[in-house]
């Protein structure tokens, strides 16, 4: 009997509330008969919310929180991962994984060392571009000391998939030699492509992601005012929700501008082919899942350029690419609406890049290769 150990910061709650349960998410191909989920946290959540995640295999869950004061207590830091060791090895998986390379991944590391068991690691932003010097001298012992550890861990690990080309200098930097870029296997099940390009009355818009300072679609919304018989519909939620649903007051789009807190990622992907075409706005070095999606649909994309150093995944035809600001996002909407060949024409490259390289089927057959190098016989 297979099992898979899987170790995560991230709280199961939260990703269930933004709708993000994708199938076999966390157990590709079904290659594993059990599926255990360790959170480095104190959340609560009933396996039957993200029991898809895990395919058919048995779920388990269990919390580790990380004790308060780790840093300045290293009895509690070695007595915390003691505690992991022990629960991997009455678990005896055959692998262990880890999404992101934080501390999650130390006790990966630690579980390897103690116990011989394989583990690989998944890094889903580049820690690079959230670096700022303007913290207190804690705050910098403190990042100077998980980065010792998370090299550590990224080192040891027997393979770091990288999710996009952006995060390759990071794991350069970090000395990982043993990298592969895989993205994320998106909902295979779901994504129905887009088949007619006639545009809906009102104009269809969609706009997907959070709603954070580095992914504000203030420009987008302002756009929509410019252009009229245009429908926008933004999904998602974050600290500029609210003043987002005051702004589309304040530029009289209100009854034009539909806010979705949430939506089941199945809904969403199957109601994606609906729209007209899709616009994002993001700061960050990562192609957005929200951003990927759209694209494996066949709608028309169109995003921002990023300042500095761009996004290599979105550097092509297959886009609109715009500068971000509200005139910029104006006239990609103008052209789209004047233009139907423009729009079908986007919409069909944007489609055959994405289902070249990011295509669901093939990112989930990657990752069942690479699994099936440590399960041996069992695979």
């Amino acid at each position: 009997m297979a099992a898979l150990l899987i170790i995560i910061p991230d709280r199961l709650s939260e990703i269930v509330a933004k709708g993000e349960v994708v199938t076999r998410y966390y157990n590709p191909g079904d290659l594993f008969d059990e599926v255990h989920i360790l959170m480095t946290n104190d959340d609560s959540i009933q396996p039957k919310g993200i029991r898809k995640m895990a395919g058919r295999a048995r779920l388990f869950i269990h919390n580790l929180p990380i004790p308060p004061g780790l840093w300045f207590r290293p009895w509690r830091f070695n007595a915390w991962v003691k505690q992991a060791v022990i629960l991997a090895a009455r678990i005896r998986p055959q692998l262990v994984r880890c999404y992101a390379g934080e501390l999650n991944a130390y006790l990966a590391y630690q579980i390897h060392k103690r116990l011989g068991i394989p583990y690989i690691v998944s890094i889903h932003t580049n820690p690079d571009e959230a670096i700022t010097d303007k913290v207190g001298w804690r705050r910098r012992l403190v990042r100077k000391a998980k980065e010792r550890l998370q090299r550590q861990a990224l080192q040891g690990a027997d393979l770091v998939l990288l999710v996009y080309q952006g995060i390759v200098p990071y794991a350069r930097r970090m000395g990982v030699t043993r990298f592969d870029v895989v993205y994320n296997v998106l909902n295979r099940d779901h994504l129905i492509p887009k088949t007619d390009y006639v545009l809906h009355r009102p104009v269809r818009v969609l706009s997907v992601g959070r709603q954070i300072p580095g992914k504000n679609p203030e420009n987008i919304i302002r756009a929509v005012a410019r252009v009229p018989d245009v429908q926008l519909t933004l999904v998602g939620d974050g600290p500029l929700h609210e003043d987002l649903r005051r702004m589309t007051k304040d530029c009289g789009v209100e009854e034009r501008v539909v806010f979705l807190r949430s939506v089941p990622n199945d809904d969403l992907c199957a109601a994606m082919a609906d729209y007209d075409f899709f616009a994002a706005y993001t700061d960050f070095m990562e192609i957005p899942k929200a951003v990927m999606e759209p694209l494996l649909v066949g709608l028309p994309v169109v995003v921002n350029q990023r300042k500095g150093q761009p996004v290599p995944e979105l550097q092509g035809d297959f886009v609109l690419l715009v500068d971000g600001s509200v005139e910029g996002y104006e006239e990609a909407f103008r052209k789209l609406i004047d233009d139907d060949r423009l729009r079908e024409s986007l919409g069909q490259k944007g489609f055959r890049h994405a289902r070249i390289h990011w295509a669901p089927e093939r990112m989930e057959a990657r990752l069942v290769e690479i699994y099936c190098r440590y399960l041996g016989s069992q695979c």
